[in-house]
């Protein structure tokens, strides 16, 4: 998902990506315990795209604030 589409998303949805992606994330690494998975590079890629939704939802959230005070 690119860095614009993230940031169009609202703060439920932000949240709800974080959620299946983290577990995507925690089967795949099992699934490389196992058995190693044919790219192991997409381990990294979805822990860098986590990260990028976790920031973007709290620059929403910090945004949020500031314009409730």
């Amino acid at each position: 998902m690119k860095k614009e589409d993230i940031k169009e998303l609202s703060i439920q949805d932000l949240c709800g990506r974080i959620e299946a992606a983290e577990k995507a994330y925690r089967e795949l690494k099992v699934a490389h315990a196992i058995s190693p998975i044919d790219n192991p590079a997409k381990i990294t890629k979805d822990r860098r795209e986590i990260a990028r939704l976790k920031t973007v939802l709290r620059q929403k959230q910090i945004e949020a604030a500031s314009a409730n005070n």
